[in-house]
């Protein structure tokens, strides 16, 4: 782990993590460091996969402070990001893909909506390359709302999660919950996460901002990808939390034994 620069808070820690996204990453650092955001004292960036650290002009200082981490061997989404996040001293986290692209600054927003709610978590507006806002926000992801979803082209209407790309949250909800679930190697620990906030009376707050987001999607084209999401899937569906949510959300009940459907 190495300390390129450091400021005193405020203060958010912000945790990244590369799957040999060199240049992504590369663009997402320029960026915070070109933003210099009074919110963001500090960036964990985890290199999952070896790959070559960012290069920095020697004459460039960041402003803010910067801790690389190796990993060893390749680790899921939320432990990379629990990790980074273990015993954080800055008063907000921040999860954030390697594929989003900054404008504007985004913290300040992040954080004002927050203020009065110290339950919740917040979130950016996502639009793509070309400025149209993607499908950040969906319902509870039970069978019948999937199937409404890819075959029907349905629109969905509530707010039950948002995906992980971009979300903000005082570091006392991430540690009250345990961040991620580490059971879900990779997909749908956003959607655990969330219904968990929501499980125990936080709210998701979308602030007055956005961020550009380039998603892969790589269920849809890689074996592997889709093998952890559909495993995901079934964890999630079989688990207590989905139960308890599905019907706080939806104000069905599951049947005992069965995967409920709204």
């Amino acid at each position: 782990m190495s300390h390129l620069a450091s400021r005193s808070p405020p203060s958010v820690v912000v945790s990244i993590v590369s799957h040999a996204h060199g240049p992504q990453i590369q663009a997402l650092l320029e960026a915070l460091a070109r933003l210099n955001s009074p919110m963001v004292a500090r960036v964990v960036l985890t290199l999952n996969v070896p790959e070559p650290e960012p290069l920095w002009p020697a004459a460039n200082q960041l402003p803010f402070a910067l801790d690389i981490v190796r990993n060893s061997f390749p680790r899921g989404f939320g432990a990379n990001h629990n990790r980074a996040l273990a015993g954080v001293a800055e008063g907000f986290v921040c999860v954030l893909n390697p594929d989003v692209v900054l404008r504007e600054d985004p913290f300040v927003p992040l954080v004002q909506i927050l203020e009065g709610q110290p339950d919740s978590c917040a979130y950016p507006v996502q639009v793509d390359g070309a400025g149209r806002v993607q499908d950040s926000e969906r319902e509870i992801p039970s069978p019948l709302a999937l199937f409404r979803r890819r075959f029907l082209k349905q629109t969905e209407h509530r707010v039950d999660w948002v995906n992980a790309a971009c979300l903000l949250m005082p570091a006392a909800v991430w540690h009250g919950m345990g961040g991620f679930d580490e059971r879900y190697f990779m997909y749908c620990e956003d959607v655990d996460f969330c219904l968990r906030l929501r499980l125990r009376g936080g709210r998701l707050l979308q602030a007055p901002v956005q961020v550009i987001h380039i998603g892969q999607r790589a269920s849809g084209r890689r074996l592997n990808h889709l093998a952890w999401h559909v495993r995901s899937l079934m964890r999630l569906w079989t688990s207590p939390v989905y139960r308890q949510s599905l019907q706080l959300l939806t104000g069905v009940r599951p049947i005992k034994g069965t995967i409920g459907t709204p």
